[in-house]
């Protein structure tokens, strides 16, 4: 048999080994610092935003910045049903509720009419995930929130090197965050951002990701308020370092291989992927291949083929209020359905073209084989 191809794998050099091991053998004591204080700031110049807070996680991010908005019980959050459970952990955990709304057909990101039409007087925010690097119509989400008073904030944890109009993603909403786990486009194993350019927000958030402690406090081990721990360590940040300065060159790999899935499958009808809008750069973390729902191609069915091929391929995200700790909500007729009949492929950085010919032959195979069948009855 043919050897496994992974979904994901990160590209690692030995320039982050160098900077990992300088951290390792230096970065203590008064140093301790260094490279986490090197990745905020060229993470912000990168990105475009003034401020800039390395965190554990992309979910530690978000915790702290809607605790810093002061969502708590009885608050509501919108966001899309299509998403993993990170982005809506946060919200229970602060004891408001999600408000998940269905998303839109061609992004398999939040639709804006229906972020709008479920808006009330508890909305605290809404939520723009960038799914598999796909964008959310910004424009029409942060007209919503000029018109409304919501702030827009952007999980963007998927969305390394994807564009809006000449802004990058997780730079436009009130803040932002990003994921550094190792399947990402950039990686510092775990690891997360919080970005904003609110200076008030960024000083609160500054404060609890310390447990509490400000900045420029004197009285040593003095919380002012009960904060968090999800500050990123410096062995992590110093592959960051060296992740970053790499950064446009593993965007612009994971955008060929993108690429090159399209050019394979463009005669495949019924079959589409990942959008890339006018205007717009779609950073490709993930490309997905969705079937078009007359072919009757499943997702168990495409599992199975991609296992028998010995392809690491995953499937889409379930809908959020499909998992067991939600109520169903099946009028999400899109976030309930695409996800039957759609399926993420490999994409790492070191993907050969013989790698990518597998892949996207396995899904021909199954396509044109449901498309046979049709043509049969």
């Amino acid at each position: 048999m043919s050897s496994r191809i992974f979904y994901s794998k990160p590209s690692i050099t030995e320039l982050e080994q160098s900077y990992a091991a300088d951290a390792a053998a230096n970065g203590w004591g008064a140093r301790c610092y260094d490279y986490i204080v090197r990745f905020e700031k060229a993470f912000g110049e990168w990105l475009g935003s003034q401020h800039t807070i390395a965190t554990s996680s992309c979910t530690g991010a978000l915790h702290m910045g809607l605790a810093a908005l002061g969502v708590g019980p009885g608050d509501e959050i919108i966001l899309a049903d299509t998403n993993w459970v990170a982005t809506v952990a946060p919200i229970r955990h602060l004891g408001a509720t999600p408000v998940f709304v269905d998303v839109s057909p061609d992004s398999w990101c939040i639709d804006p009419a229906e972020a709008q039409r479920h808006v009330t007087a508890r909305t605290r925010a809404i939520i723009a995930t960038h799914v598999y690097g796909n964008l959310c119509d910004m424009d029409a989400l942060l007209d919503l929130s000029e018109r409304t008073g919501v702030p827009i904030v952007e999980d963007a944890a998927e969305a390394i090197g994807s564009e809006w109009r000449g802004r990058r993603a997780g730079s436009m909403g009130l803040f932002g965050t990003f994921s550094f786990h190792g399947t990402k486009t950039l990686t510092t194993g775990e690891g997360g951002m919080f970005v904003t350019s609110n200076d008030a927000l960024y000083r609160t958030v500054q404060t609890l990701s310390n447990h509490g402690r400000a900045v420029g406090q004197i009285k040593q081990f003095w919380p002012e308020m009960l904060g968090f721990k999800y500050k990123m360590s410096n062995l992590q940040a110093a592959i960051g370092c060296g992740q970053l300065e790499r950064a446009d060159e593993l965007v612009m790999r994971k955008r060929a291989i993108l690429a090159e899935y399209r050019e394979r499958l463009a005669g495949l009808d019924g079959v589409s992927m990942n959008p890339e809008p006018l205007g717009t750069i779609n950073g490709a973390w993930m490309p997905t291949a969705v079937c078009d729902p007359a072919l009757g191609v499943s997702r168990e069915l495409l599992l199975t083929a991609f296992e028998a091929a010995n392809i690491d391929a995953r499937p889409f995200f379930h809908p959020l209020s499909s998992l067991p700790m939600f109520e169903d909500k099946r009028a999400n007729v899109n976030a309930w359905d695409i996800p039957k009949r759609a399926i993420n492929l490999p994409s790492y950085h070191e993907m050969e073209d013989a790698d990518i010919d597998r892949v996207a032959d396995t899904l021909i195979r199954v396509v044109r084989g449901a498309q046979g069948k049709m043509r049969a009855t």
